[in-house]
């Protein structure tokens, strides 16, 4: 990458920086919370590009600097302490060079966002639900140790066990830009507990994250909604089963339905039934910028196609295969506790180099 590109991009990034910093203390800006609250993530999004950028500046000047002592310096002393900058200067700019490179690919506008985390059974029948619940418990782990938080907006058991769908909420730092990478069907070998040749079965669950939508993102016209009631079915004690404080929602111009049956109070299941479908509705627009992109490139995300089966738990052989990009790895049982990370770092670097890929041509 020419040094005059980097400054020249650099400059015109720094300067929107500051106008937005102008922006935000104005009055008017401040009287506009939806305004506020779009720029304030401008400003946040840009800050790593400007630090890096002022380091960058920094080293580039210095460097400039140990070169014309090194031509025009007649005292060998001077010139051979230039050199020892050179020698050092050079390496740590290409690092920043490589650092800024990443820093000025667009992310995904989602990234910093809570997300909704979809499990359901698939094919296999009663072990599908089974292995949902699994998957439930390997996430949620995952979660915990990550710091970040869950709530179960609302769940379907399996006649043996498991889930035939759970739906939950997940809240944190950029939850979404982590837990997309697990979009996809995820498949099972192992003998199932119903099982009595001990044959082993293939079996599969489908798993779906979409990144929640804020107040902001989308106007919902409430007479666009039609609101049911219902007993609660599961644990949750006698108040849960006997009164009516499940809710069921249903966007008539979509056909899109959700349900949350989690809390006692019917006025709680409704505002996460409402964040719910809110991120439904727009998950709709949201789908045709992922159908883009892996038009455009190969993504490690899954653009929503259910079918793309994304990674296989093979139990006889203790295996965990991930096969977008053929990573495999042999300790089954610390992965379904939640040790999932490794595998996840895999594919945001591939995801990554294919982003880099992708923006060669503007440097």
């Amino acid at each position: 990458m020419a040094e005059n590109i980097i400054l020249e991009r650099l400059d015109g990034l720094k300067a929107k920086y500051e106008e937005i910093s102008q922006k935000m203390s104005d009055p008017d800006v401040l009287g506009d919370m939806k305004q506020f609250v779009q720029l304030n993530k401008e400003y946040k999004e840009l800050q790593p590009i400007i630090e890096a950028s002022e380091q960058y500046r920094t080293a580039y000047s210095n460097l400039q600097e140990a070169k014309d002592v090194v031509a025009n310096e007649k005292d060998e002393e001077f010139r051979e302490m230039a050199r020892a900058e050179i020698a050092e200067l050079e390496p740590k700019l290409e690092k920043l060079e490589e650092e800024i490179k990443l820093l000025l690919i667009p992310k995904d506008p989602q990234d910093d966002k809570n997300a909704i985390l979809e499990i359901r059974g698939g094919t296999g029948g009663d072990e599908a639900a089974i292995f949902a619940g699994d998957l439930l418990r390997m996430y949620t782990r995952y979660i915990e140790n990550r710091g970040w938080h869950y709530e179960i907006n609302s769940q379907s058991e399996g006649s043996s066990g498991g889930y035939k769908e759970v739906v939950l909420k997940v809240t944190g730092t950029g939850v979404y830009g982590v837990l997309k990478y697990e979009s996809g069907v995820h498949r099972v070998q192992r003998v199932p507990q119903t099982e009595t040749q001990g044959r082993v079965h293939t079996s599969a669950a489908s798993v779906a994250v979409l990144p929640e939508a804020e107040e902001f993102d989308i106007n919902l016209d409430m007479n666009d909604i039609r609101k049911d009631t219902f007993c609660a079915s599961g644990p949750g004690g006698q108040s849960v089963n006997t009164t009516y404080s499940a809710i069921r929602l249903t966007h008539i111009p979509t056909g899109i339905v959700v349900q949350c049956q989690d809390q006692k109070s019917q006025l709680k299941n409704f505002d996460k039934a409402l964040e719910e479908l809110r991120t439904r509705i727009f998950n709709l627009e949201y789908q045709k910028y992922l159908d883009e992109i892996a038009s455009k490139r190969k993504t490690m995300v899954s653009t929503g196609d259910r079918s793309a089966k994304i990674r296989t738990y093979n139990y006889p052989q203790g295996r965990v295969t991930d096969h977008r990009i053929n990573y495999t790895m042999y300790n089954l049982g610390a992965f379904m506790d939640g040790d999932i990370q490794d595998c996840i770092d895999h594919l945001i670097v591939a995801e990554n180099a294919e982003r880099l890929k992708e923006s060669e041509n503007k440097f």
